[in-house]
């Protein structure tokens, strides 16, 4: 049965595409509109979101890109509606069937942000001043979690008795402050290599990479969706939160991930800083720190030790999730000549 209240509440919007849907179905946030002209795909977002990204999907079409699902104009060249407080903006439905095993699905779109991050690329100028800047307040930050890290474990220890959460904390503390040191010293190398070039590349990011914003037609050709968080910025910029979710797991020493970076690095290699920059942020153990700072604020009465015993394990299993996909990149990542220096001094066979 025909649902005729959901089609005529949708009918304002699809009249400026000339399109009379017979049929819909809800996915979450989009709409499959089925009509006579086709499947559609009417996607709703919220006005503070604005249409900045459809300018950033229109240069990158203009830059030779065309990997992306692309955005239908109205009969009168709109590219979205504004209706009762809600954005829509209209898309083909793509069937997104795949016959692919998760790695070659993640491979592909990793290749294919490499060429979005190629053809977008161009130089931007950087004033000394401003690099320093932020050099400065990151240190200051990195030093503040330090600090802060030693004195909550200087006061656990001086407990008779420890909490769950905070005997676990300090089972974790030299490995913590392992990835924070490892995390300061490759941004100090950063900075040491960069602070006197005025220049830093820069593309266009797709702002929230993920499986399910890259989509297959029906050759298995695959397309970048939801480019409403789209900007300029670095092109770690793009891959680090895909891997921190990636790595998001129970433990396990994720080869698949070095693998996907390297594919990347194949059609668009990181520069040196970038690639020293990439592990500074990759290794940043932020998300233990702040699940620790939570805990420290929270009055003792009001805390729930058993949900962040929880938060702290799981913290933690990222964190060496993390430190194994860190460790095998920086490893890969240096000359041949380093590296043979490196697995002498340490007794290791060469490869």
């Amino acid at each position: 049965m025909i649902d005729s209240n959901r089609l005529a509440a949708l009918s304002p919007i699809l009249d400026h595409y000339q399109i009379e849907p017979y049929f819909v179905e809800d996915f979450g946030k989009v709409r499959k509109i089925y009509s006579r002209k086709g499947t559609f795909a009417l996607k709703k977002i919220v006005p503070h979101s604005g249409t900045d990204f459809i300018r950033h999907v229109h240069t990158l079409y203009q830059k030779g890109y065309n990997r992306i699902v692309p955005i239908y104009p109205t009969a009168d060249g709109r590219y979205a509606i504004l209706h009762e407080r809600d954005l829509y903006y209209l898309m083909p439905w793509l069937p997104n069937e795949l016959n692919e095993t998760r790695n070659e699905r993640h491979r592909q779109l990793f290749r294919e942000l490499a060429r979005l991050h190629t053809l977008s690329a161009k130089e931007i100028n950087v004033k000394k001043e401003e690099r320093t800047e932020h050099y400065e307040k990151t240190i200051r930050q990195l030093e503040k979690n330090q600090e802060f890290l030693d004195g909550f474990v200087e006061e656990c220890e001086k407990k008779m008795y420890m909490s769950p959460f905070e005997l676990l904390f300090c089972l974790y503390f030299n490995e913590i402050g392992q990835a924070l040191r490892f995390s300061k010293d490759k941004f100090e190398e950063w900075f040491e290599s960069t602070k006197e070039q005025e220049k830093a590349r820069t593309v266009v990011n797709h702002g929230k990479v993920s499986s399910e914003h890259f989509l297959y037609d029906e050759r298995g050709y695959g397309y970048f969706t939801n480019f409403e968080q789209a900007g300029y910025g670095s092109p770690i910029q793009d891959i680090l939160p895909f891997l921190s979710r990636t790595l998001n797991t129970r433990p396990k020493r994720d080869d698949e991930c070095i693998d996907w970076i390297h594919h990347y690095n194949r059609y668009f290699p990181f520069k040196p800083d970038e690639k020293l920059l990439f592990l500074s942020y990759l290794a940043y153990p932020v998300q233990i720190i702040q699940i620790v700072e939570n805990y420290y604020h929270k009055e003792p009465n009001k805390r729930n030790e058993l949900k962040f015993v929880k938060q702290l394990q799981r913290r933690y299993w990222h964190l060496k999730n993390t430190e194994y996909v860190a460790m095998k990149f920086a490893e890969s990542s240096q000359p041949s000549s380093q590296l043979s220096e490196q697995q002498a001094k340490e007794g290791a066979p060469e490869s």
